[in-house]
């Protein structure tokens, strides 16, 4: 997904799932900044004070670079959470084990992801790190089919979809060929085909299988369990039985699925802003709400907390220390961010006979 997705429609679903304006804010601001957070090392302040924080993202380019496309900890972690094959803890899927790392909707492993946000509900930085743990679920649909390792099965070819603009440019073309074919990790190969809610396509993988996906189906299936998820968030369901919680109400659905058909911008930040006007013209039964999001800069979380106006830190930066900073949205983020990459490392996935830190 991007931005539409981690920000605007979660914000979405949050309300939809009972949560306030201001804590919708917050799970929605952390799970698109998930795909934000490109910095990491330590933050030195003017008393002696030290934080130090981890990336949960690589900028795009990086998608050209074996060194960073390499660091299972992001990718896993964060983006593309192995789905077991869709089995239980204990159980294998049929084949190699590529076919445990591949992603899959809703999987045992997203379920047990959602069961510790859950339990950490009552830490300060719950809230933040639902919207992390959202961030990784929707991707779970949306990345579907394709791995945060580097392997053959993240070969693209013969891609075709319903906007064929999407398939036949220069671009394309020459991204395929030295992503798909040099470092075939994640959906670096298919481009952003994953994450346009809009567009069907199908394409043949590097086991030589014919894959098809329908997006507009996809994302409204990731939205209505997000949904779902976070009710089970509200109420303390540590048993995550998504099948007997409500998702998205019948009106607000209808109004989901249209909007997802009918914007077909094909940047990103374009769609997100035909989003937040909708909400703030009250399109959803929520009511007409006011929704933004900065990333960095003047306004961000990241200023508000450290004052740091620069999009990248520089390693001799000092900040001035404020007693507000251990309370601040950007250290309760980054502080879920340690604490997911944490479990899912650690706790999850070695259950699964995954080990991938």
């Amino acid at each position: 997904m991007q931005i539409d997705g981690h920000h605007g429609l979660t914000y979405i679903a949050a309300r939809l799932a009972g949560f306030t304006a201001a804590d919708a804010q917050i799970i929605a601001y952390s799970a698109q900044y998930v795909d934000d957070a490109t910095n990491s090392g330590v933050i030195r302040f003017d008393n002696g004070a030290m934080y130090s924080r981890i990336s949960s993202a690589h900028k795009m380019l990086d998608y050209r670079n074996s060194e960073k496309l390499a660091n299972h900890r992001v990718w896993a972690s964060f983006h593309f959470l192995p789905g077991n094959g869709g089995q239980p803890a204990g159980l294998n899927p049929d084949g190699s084990f590529i076919n445990k790392l591949v992603c899959k909707p809703d999987s045992y492993v997203a379920r047990d992801m959602l069961r510790l946000a859950i339990q950490d509900r009552e830490k300060p930085y719950g809230l933040h790190r639902l919207g992390v743990t959202m961030h990784v679920y929707a991707d779970t649909f949306a990345h579907q089919g394709f791995s945060g390792n580097i392997h053959e099965i993240n070969k693209v070819e013969d891609l075709q979809s319903s906007d064929p603009s999407l398939d036949q440019s220069f671009f394309s073309k020459i991204a395929n060929f030295f992503v798909s074919s040099a470092f075939p990790l994640g959906h670096g190969a298919a481009l952003s085909h994953p994450d346009r809610p809009y567009i069907s396509w199908k394409y043949v993988n590097g086991l030589g299988q014919t894959v098809e996906r329908n997006n507009q189906t996809i994302f409204f299936d990731a939205v209505d369990m997000m949904c779902r998820a976070m009710r089970c968030y509200r109420m303390g369901d540590t048993d995550v039985d998504l099948d007997s919680v409500e998702g998205i109400p019948e009106p607000d659905a209808l109004r989901i699925k249209s909007m997802v058909n009918s914007i077909r911008d094909e940047d990103g930040e374009e769609r997100h802003s035909k989003w937040l006007e909708a909400i703030a013209l009250g399109e959803f039964s929520f009511g007409p709400e006011q929704v933004s999001y900065i990333a960095k800069g003047e306004g961000s979380w990241k200023h508000q907390s450290i004052g740091q106006l620069e999009a990248v830190d520089e390693e001799e930066d000092e900040f001035v220390y404020s007693a507000s900073f251990l309370t601040s949205d950007w250290k309760m983020f980054h502080d879920a961010l340690q604490a997911h990459r944490f479990d899912i490392l650690h706790d999850v996935l070695p259950k699964y006979g995954i080990c991938a830190a």
